[in-house]
């Protein structure tokens, strides 16, 4: 079976990047302590868009990735995000099928 894997594009309102990855960092931390089927879970900044933050997730299987989504940490962290994000995140699902640095 594959492990799910996801990118999702955030848009910030004007300015509010930082204070974006300001609280996204504070899941990030929730992520390392807390979900041990999150394998991969890597916040970024668009190098062209100012506004754009981007996440590449990687779970072991969707029993995992359904915990992340399902969590009070991404309930509660989600109302922050509502604070500073321009819209809903843009997300995309992927099958991993080949790649250096990811166990498949």
């Amino acid at each position: 079976m594959s492990k799910p894997a996801l990118i999702a594009k955030l848009t910030c309102q004007d300015g509010k990047r930082d204070e974006f990855v300001a609280m996204a960092r504070k899941m990030i931390d929730y992520v390392q302590a807390s979900e041990p089927g999150t394998e991969v879970y890597a916040l970024h900044t668009d190098d062209k868009d100012p506004n754009v933050a981007w996440f590449y997730e990687l779970y072991t299987d969707g029993d995992a990735l359904k915990t992340h989504g399902g969590s009070e940490m991404m309930a509660k962290i989600g109302a922050e995000f509502a604070t500073v994000l321009a819209g809903r995140a843009e997300l995309f699902r992927l099958t991993p099928v080949a790649g250096k640095g990811i166990a498949l």
